[in-house]
Order: structure tokens, then C-alpha cells, then sequence
């Protein structure tokens, strides 16, 4: 069925023009250090058509012989334009510079030949880490994830929240990837800094609609983070010392312009600064966290290149010596690249992925408990792009992912008696096979679709169990386990996925879009607390939780504005159905729970909302202002009695100023402004008393009741160039000064309201009275100030 399907996507492919053609291809590069340029246009001008660079900087070409004016342009970067006489196959790599302050008009030009009204994506944003480390952040760290929280779609319940929400999507809906690699906890410090090193990243994109189908998995987002490939042309060295952490990254040819590699550390420092003035400290207590990012590559031959690249991480909050939890995440991922024809470019990536945590607690080996938790996966993923002509691309290619889960390890020891509690590991497989077109079809429509097809198989050794049916609403009674040797199907699904978009360029300012995606989701990111936390857990597929799926359709308009073109305005609708959405029982017991699968529901979501994005992207003033209106609901039975009921992640309104402006050669000041509806939360309807306690109810069964108060925060930051002269000579060096200051009028943000006895004690006879008390994580504005240099 499956090579039917795709023998039958491969003959609807538009007829192939075989007049004498040739090819022109290559890769576009930074001059300065060789870094291949994601999306760079290399463009025909007689043709007023050409191609973009891929995710290696790769690109082709097909034309009619003849001789033609290429123009090959990068946001930021000086044109280069070269006239080619295309009599036969060519290979011609470029390298294009930095512009400076004088080639403005240079900078328009190539800016409007990438606009967002004239290119074939939607429902997407991309940040270079140019943009990403002027953003304004908390303690005056450059942030990626703090930077894609200020886009239109994207939310966050809050300060201390790990992860982020995209278009009514909770968390664990969003496949975040480092080169490729899995990442399941993307957060440092709880949620306050990411894992991604910033002087290690390269490219950040988002995709919230319009996925490609070589990606999968998730049905939220997929958030793209590239590394940088490390300077090929000399060695350079780049960090910072900040208020929390301070960081150094290196990176130098092995191998001028053949090879060369990059590495990244960090390491906080709360624990060490503060020692001297807080005894917590001398019995072991700490917060921390460090990582380790590195990359290699070689450029073998004109047809061959390989990478290899890893990242290691960890957080530690230790109570002393003996006590305290730790989490981290470690990935590999090794890339080779191939060049078959001038038309056929492929990516081999094997992947290892690892996300664990461990507690501890107890004071001596006679009385104590250690837990930890963990999911792996090793992954093999080849594919193909068939570069047709300069209207038309074909990508094709498949996946297998091996998962292993450790959902606990516990043991607890009373009295020097061991209890082991341990739940078994899970094994699972998932495979799936892609393609996807990309066709001009006409001089002003372009088409995109593709096919993903995914086999989800739960293996033993293991157990499925039979539930009794209940009320819904209620914890299900176990009625039957099942043993299952190694290797054998516990259970099995598999589904298709079909993508679809289009684009209807009007003229040359200005475009309609749309587009359609179906999404599947086989692992689960099991939590009930407010925001997610490092101790989630994370579980499969199983008999009794079924696959998440998720239909997407969004509309969209694009258009540049203004004489010089300079201004972008996008606005989309969508509208996105999910179903075998999970839920949980009141009073579920999700950690260590051997029949976690009987605290769980199943339902059904819809999100829809309206998206509205203005961008400046050059001029000493820059920035842009996105907002969103938008809803997500959830419909579970024995939840709200059956009606529905918002998301705790859901904000009717989320308003985001981003403003750059140059103030002098050496000066610059940055400043974002947020301002959201506050986040749904469940509130008691009545109490009852026992023992002269108060005990808060909620009587009616009513999920997320209320709202919280609306959030709102301004953040500023200033930036001092170093002096770029000295004694009469240019400095090789470059540094600068950040000073920042977040949440500058100290605004209180409620992360979350809670009820309790007002009084210890009441008389007997009168009312007793109850208080709500609101927490708010960051009460109070932060100033911060870190040095940052490059040489």
C-alpha cells in the first residue's frame, strides 16, 4: 500500500521539461568565517526567478543554455552578482560579506527579495542570532526561547514556566530539535534560561502551520534550532560575563576551509556568588546548571561532507550534601551530506537523544529514597531533495526512531529495609516514510504537497492491562494484565498524514496564502501542575492511550509596505481540530504509578485564533509588533460536565513590541513590551470545615473557572559598543556592554492564585474567614549588566 501510494504522488508529479537544460549549483558561505547561509536567495534576474539555499547553505539551479546575470544576496550581507554562461553543469560556490553602514540601499534590495509576501512559506518565523542578542532578557542574557516568545501564535503562562505554547498547543506538543536532535526539556533554572548557548546558534526557526512532511511527531510547532559549523577561516573566540553565568565559546579551522569545529560552555554561578553571605551554603546546598555544546565537520570532497555534533547539559538543586534533585539533556548527532548529481542532494542523520532526571533524599544510607527517570532515543533519518528546476523541488525520504523508557527507578530504605518500586521500562519503534513537492504551477501559484506516512509500535517485554468502563471522570479498576515477551507488539497504529499549502502571489508586493497539515502524536507529556517542571513524565503510545492527531487550516495575507519596500504586515487566521487529547482524573496520581493509564481521559481540543505581524527590519529604528486574538478549549468527558472548558495555557489577547534603535556609532538601546490576558485558573466555589480547618471545594466540577489578572511587563536594554580605535590603530578585538533592566515599572504578575484560612484560629460561633493570596515569581524589577567580547 505504501510504495502504491508513493508511485502514485511521483506519477501526479507536473510533466518534466526536457529541452537542453543545465545546472547550476553550490553552496553560499560567510566570508568572514565560512558558516554556511540558511535561505540565502540566489536569484535570475532575465528570469525574475531562482532558488533558496537549504539547511546546509546548498543550492541548484536548472536553466535553458544560455547566459545569465545571478545575483546572490543574504539579509545583511553585500550582493554579489555574477554573469554565467550556462553551456554546460556548473559548480559556483559564494561567499558573500558583512555590509556596512554605508551600503543601505544594498541592504533593501536583497531584504525585499526574501519578503515574506514573496516566498512560497507561511505560519513560520526565522531569527538569526544577530536578532536573537539584541532582544532584551531577563538578567541581560541573550535567550532563544525568551526571543520566540515575542512572535504572534507563541505564549507562555508565565515567568518560571518551562517551554512554550504555540497556537493553543500545550507544551509537550512542540518538536524543539537541536541539529536535528530531540530536545524534551528545553529550560534551565526552571524555566528562566534555555539550553541553547546563543554564541553556538546559528538559525532559529519556528514553523506553527504549513509543516513540511519530512517532519513529524508533534502537533503544536516545530522549533528548528541550527549550530554553527565553527570558524574555516581563522580562530576566534567569543564569551561573556554576566549577573548569573558566564560563558566562552571557541571555535577554529582543523583544516583552513576544509575543516574546523566549535565549543561552547557555560556555567552559572548563583551558588558561588552567594555563598559568602548564606550559611545554606556550607552543608552542599547549590543551584547551578552548566552545558557543553560542540561541532565538528570536514569537507571531504566537492560531493561529501560530514557532521558530527553534540550537546550535554545539566541542572543541579541540591537542599545539602545528601539531599536534592538534577536534570539534564544530552544529544548526538552525526550528518553526512552527498551530492549524487547536480540535482540530487541528500542528508544521512543518525541521532541519540537522552533526557533524565534523578532525586534524592534522606540523610544516611539507613533511611533515604532515590528516584530517577529517563527517555532515549536513537534515530536514522535519510533524505533526499531531487532539485527538478528552479519551479520545482522534490523531497522525499524516511525515519526510525527506537525509544527506551525508564518511567522510575525508585528505591526507599527505612531502617536499613530496601523497598523497591520501580515501574518496568517501555520500548518503542516508530517508522515513517515522507515526500512532498514544491511546484510553481503557474506564473503566479505555487503548490506544495506531500505525503507522510507512520507505523507506532509498542513492544515488550511488557504488560497491557484491561480497565473496567466507569463513570467518567473516575479511576478506572484494573480487570486484566497481559505479559509480553521481548520483542512482540503490545500494540501497534498507523496513520496517514497529509500536508497541502499554496501561494497566490497577486503582485509584487503582496500574497495569499493557505495551507492544511495532519498531525500525529505518539508520546504523551504527562502533567497537572500549573506549568510544566523538570519531573514531568513522559510516556508512549500504549492499548489504552491512544495517538494524538490534530488538523490545521490557515489563511493567510502578505505585503511589503512603503516606497522603499522596508515594512512587512502579515495577518493569518487558523483553525486547528485535536483529538484523543489527554486529561486527568481530580486527585490523578501521576509519578510512580504502575496504572498511571486508569488516572487518564481522552478528549477532544480546538484552537483558533487570528494572527497579526508588522516588521521593520532595517533603519536605525527596527523592530516589530505582533498580536494575537485568540481561543483554546478542550471537551473531556468527566471533566466540566462534558461542556468545554479553556486550557490553562489559553490568552484571548497577547500584544508584543520588539523596538531596536541606534543611538549613536557606539550606542544602541532595545526594549520589548508585553502585554497578555491572564491565564485561565480552576477556583474553589464553596468550603466546608473540619476541626476548625477550612477546606476550599470546588463543588461543581468546574475546570479553569477563572482568569488571572492581565500580565503585562516592559523591559529595556542599552548597549556600549567598545571603542574600535586605539593609540591611532584599529582594534582586532571587539567587546561591548550590556545593561539591562527587566520588568522596569515592577510590575507583580500573578503566575497563580491560592486559597487558605485566614486565621490559625476562630471563636467558636463566629465566621471563619478565608484568603486568596496571589504569587507572583518576579514581583519586582531586575537590573543586570554583562560584558560580552569576541576576538
Amino acid at each position: 500500500l505504501l510504495m502504491r501510494i508513493i508511485l502514485l504522488l511521483l506519477l501526479l508529479l507536473p510533466s518534466l521539461s526536457f529541452s537542453q537544460q543545465f545546472t547550476l549549483n553550490g553552496y553560499v558561505k560567510d566570508a568572514t568565517n565560512g558558516e554556511a547561509l540558511i535561505g540565502a536567495t540566489v536569484y535570475v534576474k532575465s528570469l525574475n526567478d531562482g532558488a533558496v539555499t537549504n539547511e546546509y547553505g546548498f543550492y541548484s539551479v536548472t536553466l535553458n543554455a544560455g547566459t545569465y546575470e545571478i545575483k546572490y544576496s543574504y539579509v545583511g550581507f553585500v550582493n554579489q552578482t555574477k554573469t554565467i554562461e550556462l553551456t554546460a553543469n556548473q559548480r559556483i560556490d559564494i561567499e558573500l560579506a558583512e555590509e556596512g553602514a554605508q551600503l543601505q540601499e544594498v541592504v533593501v534590495v536583497a531584504d525585499l527579495e526574501q519578503a515574506s509576501a514573496t516566498n512560497a512559506e507561511m505560519s513560520n518565523n526565522k531569527l538569526d542570532i544577530r536578532t536573537i542578542v539584541k532582544v532584551p532578557t531577563f538578567l541581560g542574557e541573550a535567550d532563544v526561547l525568551r526571543s520566540i516568545q515575542l512572535m504572534p501564535g507563541v505564549s507562555t503562562v508565565g515567568e518560571g514556566a518551562s517551554g512554550f505554547n504555540v497556537r493553543g498547543g500545550n507544551v509537550g506538543q512542540n518538536l524543539v530539535l537541536l541539529d536535528e536532535a530531540p530536545v524534551y526539556n528545553t529550560s534551565h533554572l526552571f524555566g528562566f534560561f534555555s539550553v541553547f548557548n546563543p554564541d553556538a546558534v546559528k538559525d532559529v526557526k519556528l514553523y506553527k502551520g504549513a509543516i513540511p512532511s519530512r517532519y513529524g511527531g508533534r502537533l503544536a510547532s516545530l522549533l528548528d534550532v541550527r549550530m554553527k559549523e565553527g570558524n574555516s577561516k581563522k580562530f576566534e573566540a567569543t564569551g561573556g560575563i554576566g549577573s548569573i553565568f558566564s560563558r566562552l565559546a571557541i571555535e577554529s579551522p582543523i583544516v583552513k576551509d576544509k575543516a574546523s569545529f566549535i565549543a561552547a560552555v557555560r556555567r552559572s554561578y548563583i551558588d558561588v556568588l552567594a555563598r559568602p553571605f548564606s550559611k545554606v551554603f556550607d552543608d552542599g546546598a547549590g543551584l547551578y546548571f552548566y552545558d557543553l555544546t560542540l561541532k565538528t565537520n570536514y569537507n571531504i570532497n566537492p560531493k561529501n561532507r560530514i557532521y558530527l555534533s553534540g550537546y550535554f547539559g545539566r541542572d543541579k538543586f541540591k537542599f545539602d550534601k545528601q539531599q536534592g534533585f538534577n536534570w539534564g539533556n544530552a544529544t548526538a548527532s552525526f550528518r553526512w551530506n552527498h551530492l549524487f548529481t547536480e540535482k540530487l542532494f541528500s542528508n544521512v542523520t543518525t541521532l541519540f537523544s537522552k533526557y533524565d532526571y534523578a532525586l534524592q533524599f534522606g540523610t544516611d544510607a539507613k533511611d533515604g529514597f532515590t528516584w530517577n527517570s529517563s527517555i532515549s532515543n536513537f534515530i536514522v533519518k535519510p533524505e533526499f531533495t531531487w532539485f527538478v528546476n528552479s519551479k520545482h523541488e522534490v523531497t522525499f525520504g524516511g525515519e526510525a526512531i527506537y525509544y527506551s523508557f525508564v518511567p522510575a527507578n525508585a528505591v526507599g530504605v527505612s531502617n536499613g529495609e530496601k523497598i523497591d518500586i520501580s515501574l518496568p521500562k517501555r520500548y518503542n519503534l516508530e517508522t515513517s516514510v515522507f515526500i512532498g513537492d514544491s511546484y510553481q504551477l503557474l506564473p503566479k501559484l505555487n503548490v506544495q504537497y506531500g505525503l507522510r506516512y507512520s507505523l507506532f509500535q509498542y513492544l515488550g517485554p511488557g504488560e497491557s492491562y484491561t480497565f473496567n468502563d466507569t463513570t467518567a471522570g473516575i479511576r478506572r479498576r484494573l480487570l486484566e494484565t497481559k505479559p509480553y515477551k521481548s520483542g512482540q507488539t503490545i500494540a501497534s497504529y498507523n496513520n496517514l498524514q497529509p500536508r497541502a499549502a499554496f501561494t497566490w502571489q497577486i503582485n509584487s508586493t503582496s500574497s495569499i496564502k493557505g495551507s492544511y497539515n495532519r498531525m500525529t502524536q505518539y508520546l504523551h507529556l504527562i502533567s497537572n501542575t500549573t506549568a510544566s517542571n523538570p519531573l514531568d513524565v513522559w510516556t508512549p503510545t500504549t492499548r489504552n492511550i491512544k495517538p494524538e492527531f490534530a488538523d490545521q487550516f490557515t489563511l493567510g495575507y502578505f505585503k511589503t509596505i512603503g516606497l522603499a519596500k522596508v515594512w512587512e504586515a502579515s495577518v493569518e487566521v487558523y483553525y486547528r481540530s485535536t483529538k484523543n487529547q489527554v486529561d486527568y482524573i481530580n486527585g490523578a496520581d501521576l509519578l510512580i504509578n504502575k496504572l498511571l493509564e486508569g488516572d487518564l481521559l481522552s478528549g477532544k481540543g480546538r484552537a483558533y485564533g487570528l494572527e497579526f505581524y508588522l516588521q521593520k527590519k532595517i533603519g536605525k529604528l527596527n523592530g516589530w509588533v505582533s498580536y494575537t486574538l485568540a481561543k483554546t478549549e478542550l471537551q473531556v468527558k468527566g471533566i466540566n460536565d462534558g461542556n468545554w472548558y479553556p486550557t490553562r495555557y489559553d490568552q484571548r489577547h497577547n500584544l508584543k513590541i520588539a523596538a531596536f534603535y541606534d543611538l549613536s556609532k557606539r550606542w544602541s538601546v532595545s526594549s520589548n513590551f508585553v502585554l497578555t490576558t491572564g491565564t485561565p485558573t480552576t477556583f474553589p466555589t464553596s468550603r466546608f470545615v473540619v476541626q476548625d480547618i477550612l477546606i476550599p471545594l470546588n463543588a461543581y466540577d468546574s475546570r479553569n473557572n477563572v482568569r488571572l489578572p492581565a500580565y503585562h511587563r516592559l523591559d529595556i536594554s542599552f548597549k556600549l559598543e567598545g571603542k574600535t580605535m586605539k593609540r591611532g590603530k584599529t582594534r582586532k578585538n571587539h567587546d561591548y556592554w550590556m545593561f539591562s533592566v527587566y520588568n522596569i515599572y515592577a510590575r507583580k504578575n500573578p503566575f497563580s492564585i491560592y486559597f487558605s484560612q485566614k486565621d490559625d484560629r476562630t471563636a467558636t460561633g463566629l465566621t471563619m474567614d478565608s484568603q486568596a493570596t496571589q504569587l507572583a515569581i518576579i514581583g519586582t524589577l531586575i537590573p543586570s549588566v554583562s560584558y560580552n567580547f569576541k576576538f
